[in-house]
């Protein structure tokens, strides 16, 4: 694999010096050319160290006016000068130095690979017990675990996602083939590398909402994308061990994904309404995610996994109280004045 390829890591960062820097040193560290990696912040307007921790690592900052994650990307991709871009959250940490060969590895044996993606969430005992948990059943969302758009390896399963996809496997990566007008899964951030030029043509708009650009233009074109799911990780610290910080964040992306849905291209209720109502009696029923807490203990045994009632009854209500409000005209946008990754 020949490493004079140029490639850009897309960090959005909104008030997040806790955890930017374990993210920016782990890029920093990869056995790849330096001079080739290109670290790119766009940055909402923080008010505490994250600037001056960028500026340590030797990242470009922008300013994203719109403030949200995925204003933030398109702002990266805009400005992004690579001819690979890695989409990276601030609180992604990459597992070890050869991951970004790795990752690279598929696209460049097969052209036809539009992005790659790491197969699962980096376990680590030593994380808290939601980035425990959310590596163990492959989402960060209970849902997206339940109504199978997963799209990360799920210690439950022993599957990557709980969709039927045609996939060629390979020693080092799977290729998947991701089809028009069928569900598809969460694929497109926390590692997700594409080539720019794809993000460049298809991105009309001041948002990337990952999927919705990967779902425009399988559509559009009426023909299979080709992804690889890469046989390695990627650390997604999420929430440590804050409930506190789960129910934000959770709430976050519920209000947002209202507030943004005349911009979406993707209805996720609309395409998976059997999820909706799967997620809803599995829930409501208590059993079933008591039963997989236990099931997946015997697996790997991890105190983690009794979050998994609560993940779920947090998310049912959030879901639930969101939706009426939303209904009911009441759900007003977030202020992101005082947030903190």
């Amino acid at each position: 694999m020949t490493l004079k390829h140029k490639i850009s890591f897309i960090i959005p960062t909104l008030n997040a010096a806790l955890i930017l820097e374990s993210c920016l040193k782990s890029i920093r560290t990869q056995n790849y050319p330096q001079n080739k990696i290109e670290i790119i912040i766009a940055d909402g307007g923080s008010n505490d160290t994250t600037l001056n921790i960028s500026k340590k690592y030797k990242a470009l900052v922008f300013p994203n006016p719109l403030k949200t994650a995925e204003a933030g990307k398109a702002v990266g991709v805009k400005h992004a000068t690579g001819e690979f871009n890695a989409l990276i959250d601030s609180d992604n940490i990459l597992p070890d130095k050869n991951w970004l060969s790795l990752m690279l590895s598929p696209l460049f044996s097969d052209l036809s690979i539009i992005g790659s993606e790491p197969m699962c969430f980096t376990y680590r005992k030593s994380g808290g017990f939601i980035e425990r948990y959310s590596a163990l059943i492959g989402a960060n969302d209970p849902y997206a675990f339940i109504s199978g758009v997963y799209d990360r390896y799920s210690y439950l399963t022993n599957k990557w996602t709980g969709l039927k996809l045609h996939i060629i496997n390979y020693p080092d990566y799977q290729n998947v083939f991701l089809e028009p007008k069928t569900t598809l899964p969460t694929i497109g951030a926390n590692g997700t590398i594409f080539r720019a030029y794809f993000l460049k043509k298809y991105l009309q708009s001041d948002y990337l909402f990952d999927i919705d650009i990967i779902s425009q233009v399988i559509n559009s074109l009426n023909k299979p994308l080709y992804f690889a799911k890469v046989k390695t990780g990627i650390i997604h610290t999420f929430c440590e061990s804050s409930i506190k910080k789960f129910i934000r964040k959770q709430n976050r992306r519920l209000i947002d994904y209202y507030n943004y849905l005349p911009l979406r291209q993707f209805n996720w209720s609309g395409t998976n309404k059997t999820g909706v109502i799967k997620f809803t009696f599995y829930t409501l029923l208590v059993f079933p995610p008591l039963f997989d807490s236990i099931r997946g203990f015997i697996k790997k045994p991890d105190p983690a996994w009794f979050f998994h009632y609560l993940a779920c009854i947090i998310s049912f209500y959030l879901y639930t109280l969101v939706t009426i409000k939303n209904k009911l005209n009441l759900l007003k946008p977030l202020n992101r004045s005082q947030w903190q990754q």
